[in-house]
C-alpha cells in the first residue's frame, strides 16, 4: 500500500494541472471598434491555446469554416486564411477590408481536435464582433452554430467593470444551468494567478440559459459554453470517443480613463 501512495499522487496531480489547463479557440481581431478615420482593414489570428496561461499552444487543422456575417449575409472568408505558426504549431491568420458600416460577426469552425487527457474530440465554435464606423445594429445576431452564446449585452466598447450577459444556445434553443469558462488573454503573461483555480473562471447558467459575468479588468475576455454532442466521432486512431462542443465569443474591455 506504501509504495502505490506515491503513484496514486502523481495521478492526482496530473489530473489536476490538466483540469487547470482549459482549452480556448481564440478569434482575435486587432481592435473591436474601427471608426470613421481608420484604417479600414482589420487583421485577425486564430489560434487553440490556453489564454490565461499564455500557453501551450495546440495545432490547428484547416478550419472547416470561417466567415463573416453583416445583416443576414454570411461571407465566406476560407479563402483569406494564411498559415501561422505560434511557437512551433499550426495556427491561422487572415485579413479583412471592410466595404460598409454594421456590426460585423466573424465565426469559426475548427477541425476537431483530439484531447487524449480527456479522451474526447473537441469542436469550439468561436465567433467575436467588430463594430465598423458606428453601424451598429446587429451585434447580437447569432450565426447559426450548433453551440453558440447570444450576447445579451453589446459585446464591443466594453468598460472594465461592466457585466457581459449572455444566453448559451445549443441547436438554437437554450441550455438550462449550462457551465461557462471564461478566461483572459494573458499575452503578456504578466498576470500571475495565484493558485490553479483562478486560472479558469467558471459561472452557472440560469434555467433559461441566461449567464452574467464583470470583467474585472481591461484587455480580452473569453466566454466559453461547453455541452456534449449527441453523438460520439472517430479519434484519430478510429476509435469512437465522446464528443465536447463549444460555443465560445471574445469580447474586449477597456480600461476606465483617470478622472
Amino acid at each position: 500500500m506504501k509504495r502505490l501512495l506515491p503513484l496514486l499522487f502523481l495521478i492526482i496531480v496530473a489530473c489536476s494541472a490538466g483540469g487547470a489547463a482549459a482549452h480556448f479557440q481564440v478569434l482575435l481581431p486587432h481592435t473591436d471598434v474601427v471608426g470613421p478615420d481608420d484604417d479600414r482593414g482589420i487583421r485577425l489570428e486564430l489560434v487553440f491555446t490556453h489564454p490565461m496561461e499564455n500557453g501551450p499552444v495546440m495545432d490547428m487543422g484547416p478550419p472547416r469554416r470561417f466567415g463573416v456575417m453583416v445583416g443576414e449575409e454570411p461571407t465566406d472568408l476560407l479563402p483569406q486564411l494564411q498559415p501561422l505558426s505560434v511557437d512551433g504549431k499550426h495556427a491561422f491568420r487572415a485579413e479583412y477590408r471592410f466595404r460598409q458600416p454594421g456590426d460585423h460577426v466573424f465565426y469559426l469552425e475548427p477541425a476537431p481536435y483530439w484531447e487524449p487527457a480527456e479522451q474526447k474530440m473537441l469542436i469550439h465554435y468561436t465567433k467575436v464582433v467588430v463594430d465598423v464606423m458606428g453601424g451598429g445594429g446587429g451585434w447580437d445576431r447569432m450565426v447559426g452554430l450548433p453551440v453558440e452564446i447570444e450576447p445579451l449585452v453589446r459585446p464591443y466598447a466594453l468598460w472594465a467593470g461592466n457585466a457581459f450577459r449572455g444566453i448559451v444556445r445549443h441547436n438554437g434553443k437554450p441550455v438550462p444551468f449550462a457551465e461557462v469558462e471564461v478566461e483572459f488573454l494573458n499575452r503578456d503573461g504578466k498576470v500571475q494567478p495565484p493558485n490553479d483555480a483562478l486560472v479558469t473562471q467558471v459561472v452557472k447558467a440560469d434555467a433559461h440559459g441566461v449567464f452574467s459575468y464583470t470583467i474585472p479588468w481591461a484587455g480580452w475576455w473569453g466566454f466559453a459554453a461547453l455541452v456534449d454532442a449527441d453523438e460520439k466521432m472517430p479519434n484519430p486512431a478510429g476509435e469512437p470517443v465522446e464528443v465536447e462542443l463549444g460555443g465560445l465569443i471574445w469580447v474586449q474591455a477597456v480600461e476606465l480613463p483617470k478622472r
